[in-house]
């Protein structure tokens, strides 16, 4: 019997922290953990690059392992993503093959906090009064206000709910809707409900959208809702790309029927250097910033080493599926 110790690979880690962040060095000898920064392209380069790993640590939906990739990966064993959550992991295929899907916990604030620094800089124009500064010209934009301005969440969960008490202390009239939203969850957090999605879209200064991606989310803000906002709307999306349909979003900006949008999210990412997006003036973009906070990262790290050793001990903690 072989006492070579167990590879573990961390992906994704593009801020190069995490090897500070959490006690990897615990594991061994049992486990030996490697570290990459860079994206993987596609599930050709996962197989390759993943093809010696026992255990794998995923940051998110950052690198997707759909059931093409882990049947690509006859060493792997244990799987454990940031989140208890993960779109981009085929939990099913993982399960047959015999491996262990684990999930850590996170604080929950910082999607909602960067919502409403989207929202400012897109109201505000931040970026382009930064570009000015830099270039030592002054003010030249017109910002828009918050107080007395309609807010409209698609979406009351846990990140909609924290997006909805700030509007409230903005002076913000704060409407939502959902497919399954009830009123006494409105009632509860002082947030009136939309009768549709087409009266929130037409009610709403600016809309933020704060639902899990699935079949019924997925592609539900198209060219006929963007249409359906009030003229000069602002749209945000921190949710999940695919959410909002791009192409349309695009035309929306392009033809003015938007005055701005902020994305932290995409189709597919990195966004690729080419996207259509890159060349809108009026829309604010983050590289999926979301749930990127030291507090987050210092929470997911050390509960990925305490997955890997429960599972080493025979008893696999916050198994996921």
């Amino acid at each position: 019997m072989s006492n070579a110790p167990l590879i573990c690979t961390v992906l994704d880690d593009y801020q190069t922290c995490a090897a500070d962040l959490a006690d990897w060095a615990s594991l061994a000898p049992r486990v030996r953990t490697e570290f990459r920064q860079e994206p993987l392209a596609d599930t050709t380069a996962a197989a390759h690059a993943l093809a010696g790993s026992d255990i794998v640590v995923a940051m998110r939906e950052r690198t997707p392992f759909p059931a093409t990739l882990i049947d690509q990966l006859p060493k792997l064993k244990l799987l454990v993503t940031t989140g208890m959550r993960n779109a981009a992991i085929d939990v099913a295929a993982a399960k047959a093959r015999g491996i262990t899907v684990c999930g850590t916990e996170g604080v929950g604030r910082p999607t909602s906090e960067l919502t409403w620094a989207l929202i400012l800089a897109s109201l505000r124009h931040l970026e382009a009064e930064m570009a000015n500064m830099r270039a030592g010209r002054w003010q030249t934009t017109l910002g828009g206000d918050l107080f007395g301005r309609t807010l409209g969440l698609i979406g009351l969960g846990t990140v909609g709910g924290q997006v909805a008490a700030v509007g409230k202390a903005f002076g913000m009239r704060v409407i939502a809707w959902s497919q399954n939203l009830t009123p006494q969850r409105c009632a509860a957090l002082g947030v009136e409900l939309a009768s549709s999605l087409d009266d929130l879209l037409g009610q709403a200064d600016i809309v933020s959208v704060h639902l899990v991606l699935s079949d019924r989310s997925r592609g539900l803000i198209g060219a006929r809702e963007l249409a359906a906002m009030k003229p000069g709307a602002v749209l945000v999306n921190t949710a999940r790309g695919p959410i909002v349909e791009e192409a349309a979003l695009v035309t929306a900006l392009e033809s003015g029927r938007l005055a701005s949008a902020a994305v932290d999210v995409y189709e597919h990412e990195p966004l690729p250097p080419t996207h259509p997006f890159r060349r809108l003036s009026r829309l604010v973009m983050t590289p999926h910033l979301g749930y990127v906070t030291a507090a987050n990262y210092r929470s997911h790290y050390p509960m990925a080493v305490a997955d890997i050793a429960a599972w080493l001990d025979g008893t696999p903690v916050r198994v996921i599926g």
